[in-house]
C-alpha cells in the first residue's frame, strides 16, 4: 500500500514537472515572438528614417523632385509610431524598461520639430538631426536584443546571432544610410567638399569593418557583402576619385539603397532564424523594412 502511494506521488510529481517545463517553454516562445515583433517595428522605423534623411539631403541640395516623396515617407513613419506605442507601454511595467511611453512621446516631439524646420536647415544640419534620432532607435533596438531576446536564447549558443540581428547589422545599415545621405548631396551638387570627403571615407571604412565582424563564424551573407562592396567601390571610384564626381543623384541613391536593403534582408533572415530557434516561436507578421 505504501509503495503504491509513493509510486502515485512520484508519478504526479513527474507529470507536474513536465507540465511546468512545457508551460515555461511556451511562455518563452511567446516572449520571443513578442520581442522579435518589437524589434521588427524598430528596424522598420530605422529604415524609414534613413530614407527620409537621404531624401532630405537631395531635396535640400536642390533636387525638388524628392519633395512629395518626403511627405509620403513621413506618413509611413507616423503609422509605425502607432505600432511602437504598445511596446513602450508594455516596457513601462518592467523593472528596467528598454523604452517608455514618455521616451517615445519625447522622440515624436523631436521628430515633429525636425519636420517643421527641415526647409530652414542645411544639408549637414539635416543629416545631423536625423542621425541623432536614428541613434536613439538603434539604442532601443540594442537594448531589446540584449535584455529581452538574449536571455531566452543564450543557452543555445545564439548570442552572436542576436548581436548581429539587434546591434551589428543595424549599425551597418546606419553607416550605409549616412553615406547615402552625404553622397546624395555630393552627387546632386556635383561637387565634394573636404568635410564630405572625409566623412564618406570614414563611413565606408566603418561599414566594411562591421561587415567583416558580422560575417565571422560562418554568418556571412554573400548578397549583402557584394552589395556593400559595390557601394564602397562606387564611392571611392566615382565620387572620391581623381576625376571628380562622376555619378548622378538618382543612380547613387539607387545603388546605396540596394546595399542598405541587402543588409536589411540579412537582418530579416536572422530574425527568421531566431524565431525558428525559439520553441513555440514563429516569424510573425513582419513589419516592412522600407525596401526600395
Amino acid at each position: 500500500m505504501i509503495y503504491s502511494i509513493l509510486g502515485a506521488a512520484v508519478l504526479i510529481a513527474v507529470v507536474l514537472l513536465v507540465q511546468q517545463q512545457r508551460s515555461q517553454r511556451l511562455d518563452a516562445g511567446r516572449s520571443l515572438e513578442i520581442n522579435l515583433a518589437a524589434c521588427r517595428t524598430l528596424l522598420a522605423l530605422t529604415a524609414h528614417f534613413q530614407q527620409h534623411r537621404g531624401m532630405s539631403s537631395a531635396w535640400l541640395a536642390g533636387d525638388k523632385g524628392f519633395g512629395s516623396k518626403l511627405e509620403s515617407k513621413a506618413r509611413e513613419i507616423e503609422t509605425l509610431f502607432q505600432a511602437l506605442r504598445p511596446v513602450a507601454v508594455s516596457e513601462c511595467s518592467k523593472p528596467h524598461p528598454c523604452l517608455t511611453a514618455n521616451d517615445l512621446a519625447l522622440f515624436r516631439h523631436r521628430w515633429g520639430g525636425l519636420r517643421d524646420r527641415l526647409g530652414l536647415l542645411s544639408v549637414e544640419q539635416s543629416i545631423a538631426e536625423h542621425s541623432q534620432l536614428i541613434e536613439q532607435l538603434l539604442r532601443w533596438l540594442a537594448a531589446l536584443g540584449e535584455a529581452r531576446i538574449e536571455p531566452l536564447l543564450a543557452a543555445r549558443g545564439e548570442r552572436a546571432l542576436v548581436r548581429n540581428y539587434a546591434t551589428r547589422l543595424p549599425a551597418l545599415t546606419e553607416c550605409l544610410g549616412q553615406a547615402r545621405a552625404v553622397g546624395l548631396s555630393v552627387a546632386t551638387r556635383r561637387a565634394c567638399s573636404p568635410v564630405a570627403r572625409v566623412r564618406l571615407m570614414f563611413l565606408i571604412a566603418r561599414a566594411e569593418a562591421i561587415l567583416k565582424q558580422a560575417g565571422e563564424g560562418g554568418a556571412a551573407n554573400g548578397q549583402a557583402e557584394r552589395a556593400v562592396q559595390h557601394m564602397a567601390q562606387l564611392v571611392r571610384n566615382r565620387m572620391l576619385g581623381a576625376s571628380g564626381v562622376a555619378v548622378g543623384a538618382q543612380e547613387y541613391f539607387d545603388d546605396a539603397t540596394r546595399a542598405v536593403d541587402a543588409v536589411f534582408a540579412w537582418i530579416s533572415d536572422n530574425g527568421r532564424q531566431l524565431a525558428g530557434v525559439g520553441i513555440g516561436g514563429s516569424t510573425g507578421a513582419a513589419v516592412g523594412y522600407a525596401l526600395s
